[in-house]
């Protein structure tokens, strides 16, 4: 049997991050989960938060387009009520929105809001289509309608999804110049100033960015993006007349691309998993200029990893279990990050035509688009991360569903050998152990539920 070492947290925190000493890891970090189609679905809905508190998950987030919770959507002409009193809306405009909030509340699960595009026809400046320049102060008029409405039974909330990607935000450019920095400041400044000011919401908190991950000539980076929101130069020097934001936490989609979690895009502006460093530096920086408070906390509100039968960004299986870990650990070891998140339950269904346009959705779920469960469904219950440092592997793993002290069993195998016993470690939730390193060695996490049933991890290797 090989020897092994459970560890202190931190000192498994230092040596899964090569460093000689680390912050202490938030230990209050929350993971998120979002299966938009499900919850919003009322024929799916309680069954899918059914599995999602099975996790130990008491955290959703739902995306409420303006588009869907309004009125005349496709009209050129307004509706004629007060917008920003939710009981002048047409009687079903909230319904499935209602029926959400009270299935998480009856479960005790904190609900994120994120508001956002597509939006009204009438409510972009031109009046055509649903994602150009939306006014601001309509904006803000439904966003008092929805914290009014809800404001006492959510309390955090973020400001539009992704609103440096064209899909979400129009126009994202002008003359090769950014220009939707500027569009969503004041889309923030309208929304934050409405949820704040409704009764019971002022101590809400609400959450900037939900930015995209990585630039090109149609995406603006996400740091340029933010520096331009924030009215700050490339050398992070705040504009004379532009106030200080109030922002709670800034959000982001550190989604990576297909050589992993510990990829580092080499454009400065971009961040991925890999790369949380960029956003912690660039948020400091903002606020030593004036733009934001200091200390500002970091939620990456949505996260995957992209599985086969994806012909460009899919890893497989196998190595999708693996990543959502290793990312998992990056996020958690990084004290500025209070949040980590799960994006999808279920693959999007394949759509027509070829290949690529068959599987140009997502397929970061853990379930197949036809529901059967990928490694990364039991992989998510028991994340576990293997690093290979020299003669030994370190193994950071966590228990999800375990709500108080309890005990993991690891097990290991070398080639095609059986399965054994390494160790069984106590845990309130989060572990550490060290072992020696074989070739060709896997790993598993095994756990006893109280309540019966055995829950086992997918094989895991050392990288």
């Amino acid at each position: 049997m090989s020897r092994q070492l459970v560890f202190a947290l931190p000192a498994l925190l230092a040596a899964a991050l090569l460093l000689p000493a680390v912050a202490p890891a938030a230990s209050s970090q929350v993971m998120t989960f979002e299966a938009p189609s499900e919850m919003l679905d009322d024929s799916e809905r309680e069954r899918t938060l059914d599995e999602i508190q099975a996790f130990g998950v008491k955290r959703v987030r739902a995306l409420v387009y303006w588009r869907d919770f309004s009125a005349r959507p496709n009209s050129k002409r307004p509706p004629r009520f007060n917008r920003a009193h939710h009981t002048a809306y047409p009687a079903a405009t909230w319904g499935r929105l209602d029926r959400l909030v009270d299935s998480a509340e009856r479960r005790g699960i904190e609900l994120q809001v994120t508001l956002t595009g597509p939006v009204p026809r009438w409510a972009t400046r031109s009046r055509r289509g649903h994602l150009d320049r939306p006014r601001a102060g309509e904006f803000g008029r439904w966003a008092r309608a929805v914290a009014t409405r809800y404001g006492e039974r959510v309390n955090l909330w973020s400001i539009w999804n992704e609103p440096n990607h064209p899909e979400f935000l129009k126009p994202q450019f002008k003359k090769r110049r950014p220009v939707s920095p500027r569009i969503y400041r004041s889309l923030y400044l309208a929304a934050e100033r409405a949820i704040h000011g409704a009764p019971g919401s002022s101590g809400d908190t609400v959450l900037f960015g939900e930015t995209a991950p990585i630039g090109n000539v149609h995406v603006v980076s996400p740091l340029a993006f933010m520096r331009g929101a924030m009215c700050l130069s490339s050398g992070y020097q705040k504009k004379r007349g532009c106030g200080k934001l109030r922002i709670d936490g800034y959000a982001h989609h550190a989604y990576t691309r297909r050589n992993g979690p510990n990829y580092v895009h080499p454009e400065g502006d971009d961040v991925t998993i890999g790369a949380l460093t960029r956003l912690v530096a660039a948020l400091d920086r903002a606020a030593r200029a004036g733009a934001i408070d200091g200390d500002r906390s970091i939620y990456l509100t949505e996260f995957g990893i992209q599985s086969k039968p994806d012909p460009v960004a899919g890893v497989s299986l196998r190595r999708q279990a693996e990543y959502m870990a290793i990312s998992e650990r990056i996020a958690y070891a990084n004290p500025r990050v209070a949040a980590f998140s799960q994006y999808l339950m279920r693959d999007d269904e394949p759509r027509k035509g070829s290949s690529l346009q068959r599987y140009s959705g997502f397929e970061t779920g853990l379930r197949t688009s036809s529901g059967r469960k990928k490694p990364a469904y039991d992989g998510f219950a028991l994340p576990l991360a293997v690093k290979r440092y020299g003669a030994s592997d370190v193994l950071w793993g966590r228990v999800r569903p375990a709500a108080g002290p309890t005990e993991v069993t690891i097990q290991h195998k070398v080639g095609k050998g059986r399965w054994k016993r390494l160790t069984v470690v106590p845990t309130n939730g989060v572990y550490g152990l060290r072992s020696d390193h074989r070739k060709a060695q896997r790993y598993r996490a095994r756990w006893r539920r109280p309540a019966g049933g055995t829950i086992t991890g997918p094989a895991i290797r050392a990288y």
